[in-house]
């Protein structure tokens, strides 16, 4: 863990390629940054991008994330976290494994939160047992970028939450009411796309999250 006094955020914004491939993107991504500081959390997440332009986006909102306290995450792409300085990396399963991370960044001489994305207790508790530092669990409520797909339920959080020793984040067709849902489940926070990024304003519906998670000082 990159800071482990540094508590953690309990929204994460979580990106793809249409939404950095928008012409607003970065004014909207620092605007997030700027607006819930350390309270949220950028994941950049994109398969199109090219190895160079990940990495000069990473940057950019790596100093932005700086001056404003909120987090950002790299997505599978351990090598761009590191060399943008970014606060962590989020592993998939097609991802190197967590404890592979973990050697990684501690070679290079870095502290990185590692997230993992998880489907069940099972999962969630394998990954803390090798060194995430978050687990990012889904997906709890259907979700358009997962068509065809039923929410596993918010039980499901409840019976992670239970096992697992790090924090849980909920994904998957969370709105501000599901957000505060999940929390009472047991979740530490969430992780959202489209609620965020496809909102007229997306700082101020970030901003809405965090109110209806009580994290709103």
């Amino acid at each position: 863990m990159s800071s482990p006094d540094v508590e953690p955020p309990r929204l994460i914004a979580v990106t793809n390629d249409d939404v950095v491939a928008r012409p607003d993107f970065m004014q909207r991504a620092v605007s997030i940054m700027k607006t819930c500081g350390p309270r949220a959390a950028l994941q950049l997440r994109s398969r199109a991008l090219t190895a160079t332009a990940l990495y000069d986006m990473a940057v950019a909102l790596q100093r932005e994330a700086q001056s404003s306290g909120a987090m950002l995450f790299v997505n599978t792409r351990i090598d761009v976290a590191l060399a943008s300085g970014a606060a962590g990396v989020q592993l998939g399963r097609d991802a190197i494994p967590v404890g592979a991370a973990q050697r990684v960044a501690h070679q290079a001489g870095r502290g990185l939160r590692i997230g993992a994305s998880v489907h069940g207790a099972a999962e969630a508790t394998q990954a803390a047992a090798d060194g995430a530092d978050l687990v990012i669990l889904g997906t709890i409520w259907a979700s358009g970028s997962h068509p065809g797909e039923e929410g596993s339920g918010v039980a499901l959080v409840t019976e992670a939450a239970a096992v697992c020793p790090v924090p849980v984040y909920a994904i998957g067709g969370v709105t501000p009411p599901r957000a505060d849902e999940a929390l009472e489940a047991g979740a530490y926070g969430v992780a959202v796309l489209s609620a965020v990024w496809d909102a007229a304003d997306a700082a101020a519906e970030a901003m809405v999250f965090l109110e209806a998670m009580q994290v709103v000082s």
